[in-house]
């Protein structure tokens, strides 16, 4: 298993002793193989994935760059890195071996990354973070240490498979939801929701767990799909919006800025409203299930299958009071 001390440390240095002392068990549930089908198999590929020395490691371009097509090593561990399909989000450079993931994340990092605070020498959270591309993208903006969750094992193991190749960092991505962590930690400094507000039965307690997971003044950047309309407008879908069963609550951008409010965020602001196009989330050689271009009706692509308005996505940056 990963060595989570350096990680138990920086969370103690930043007061969060109360999760170090429920973490280490947290981790032993999560990673529990008896507990799902291909846990095993995957920690499996992980650990045979032999470690090459390499000076090539670029975390400030679009791709995640991990060694390069002149290390000879790729066809060492295509195998490796297919059998851990699908890769969503992405994308990454490793050894030579371009993994085109479903999404192109780095739209939506270069839409971000002018408008946040600084994260040189900040304890970074980000909350439904995939196989961490994100993460890794944080960590090349300075950041002191970043933690990633996703209850997602296959993205866990897609990021220890990354982070084996790239060596030791101040980086981790755990098997937990934002529900696992103790209650008003207030412990970091920036905390990231991308593509999570959604998916939550209830945004205004998703938006307190997020507040009391920052330090007074703290950063939210939080991204998530909208609608057009005023304010007190809410899409409420009946049953799947873009054939997804789990999507809840689709806010105006001025709700969700009356929402921020209420939970108690301070110097609101709209940053970027997006239209998701195929060309973002599409399906790849490394993602070849449905995507986008599946989800909208297609004599009408500004409507989803099920006639409700196509993805629109808004940024929005916050600070704790």
């Amino acid at each position: 298993m990963m060595d989570y001390q350096p990680l138990y440390d920086a969370l103690i240095e930043a007061k969060a002793d109360a999760w170090v002392k429920i973490l280490p068990q947290q981790l032993k549930r999560s990673f529990d193989s008896t507990q799902h089908g291909d846990l095993a198999r995957w920690q499996a590929l992980v650990d045979s994935v032999k470690v090459w020395p390499t000076a090539q490691r670029l975390l400030d371009a679009d791709a995640v760059q991990i060694g390069s097509v002149d290390d000879g090593r790729a066809g060492e561990f295509m195998s490796q890195l297919q059998a851990l399909h699908p890769w969503r989000k992405g994308p990454y450079d490793l050894f030579g071996i371009h993994i085109d993931t479903e999404w192109r994340s780095d739209w939506k990092w270069n839409r971000l990354k002018d408008h946040i605070a600084s994260l040189e020498h900040r304890l970074v959270l980000d909350v439904g973070c995939g196989n961490g591309y994100h993460c890794w993208r944080m960590l090349g903006a300075g950041a002191k240490t970043v933690v990633g969750i996703d209850p997602m094992l296959l993205n866990v193991m897609q990021f220890q498979l990354v982070k084996k190749l790239y060596g030791v960092a101040p980086i981790y991505v755990l098997p937990v939801g934002i529900e696992d962590l103790p209650y008003g930690m207030k412990a970091f400094d920036t905390v990231f929701s991308m593509g999570v507000l959604y998916h939550r039965r209830s945004p205004m307690d998703h938006l307190m767990e997020l507040r009391d997971c920052l330090r007074p003044g703290g950063e939210l950047v939080l991204e998530t799909l909208v609608i057009d309309g005023g304010l007190g407008q809410v899409l409420l879908p009946e049953d799947r919006y873009a054939r997804m069963r789990n999507v809840w609550f689709l806010p105006s951008c001025d709700t969700l800025i009356s929402w921020l409010k209420r939970c108690g965020f301070k110097n609101i602001r709209l940053v970027d409203v997006t239209v998701t196009r195929v060309e973002e989330q599409r399906t790849t050689a490394w993602m070849n299930f449905h995507s986008l271009k599946d989800f909208l009706d297609a004599e009408h692509p500004e409507l989803t299958c099920e006639g409700l308005p196509a993805p629109k996505r808004a940024i929005v940056i916050a600070n704790a009071a």
